[in-house]
């Protein structure tokens, strides 16, 4: 199978795994009356949902980590096809949603984008981007790796991403964060006003550093191919 059909098969799979989910938050949602999270007491406890949530959360991230494994030849190729799975099951995620339940009505609607170790909040948009950074890097690596002329960014470069998926997550839980002293009752009924944009474009620039070296190298190596056959 060449690495094209490689990034299709992973593809399809996250799309598919994207309705599945969608399906089952729509369920979820609809026993708490939530379809649209951002609403007073957002996560309510009256039915017993919050460990299977948790539970739920920690599944598909090891389902999407389990076939970019699955996909990759390489260790740096497997890394990449997990990280397509995750874009693209993030953003048809919502997408879906929006074609079962119209909600969200606006890619600036309020959402509860994960529960792991707090509440992170966030327009769809937001993680929307950091998705389609994971597409764009992993596309990049996954395509172009190869084991004579490995294609992976640098520490400096991984550093700067660290920073910025750090400062990321500072932005997706900051009012979690400051409601934490208060117990765990009021921060789950906690809802954000303000996001903090130019925080948070701070951290998708610094998110992007591995995806501007990996572009080089790949135009490099690129036109390195390209003046051999000319020669």
């Amino acid at each position: 199978m060449t690495d094209k059909k490689r990034w299709l098969v992973v593809f399809v799979f996250a799309a598919a795994m994207a309705w599945l989910e969608s399906a089952t938050v729509v369920y979820l949602r609809t026993l708490v009356s939530r379809i649209d999270p951002y609403q007073t007491n957002p996560l309510p406890l009256s039915v017993g949902l919050g460990q299977t949530e948790l539970i739920r959360e920690a599944a598909t991230l090891i389902m999407l980590l389990t076939v970019g494994l699955l996909a990759g030849r390489t260790w740096r190729s497997r890394l990449a096809y997990a990280l397509i799975a995750f874009g693209v099951w993030d953003i048809f995620y919502y997408a879906f949603l929006a074609v079962i339940t119209h909600w969200p009505k606006s890619i600036m609607d309020w959402d509860v984008l994960f529960l792991i170790p707090l509440p992170w909040w966030g327009p769809v948009i937001a993680p929307a981007l950091i998705a389609l950074l994971m597409i764009i890097g992993g596309t990049l690596v996954s395509q172009f790796d190869q084991s004579n002329r490995p294609i992976w960014p640098g520490r400096r470069s991984w550093l700067l991403n660290i920073g910025g998926v750090i400062l990321a997550l500072y932005v997706f839980m900051i009012d979690a964060i400051q409601s934490v002293s208060n117990g765990v009752d009021v921060t789950r009924r906690v809802l954000p006003m303000h996001f903090n944009w130019p925080l948070f474009i701070v951290a998708l620039v610094l998110i992007a550093a591995p995806i501007v070296e990996v572009s080089r190298r790949v135009w490099g190596m690129n036109r390195g191919l390209r003046l051999e056959v000319g020669s």
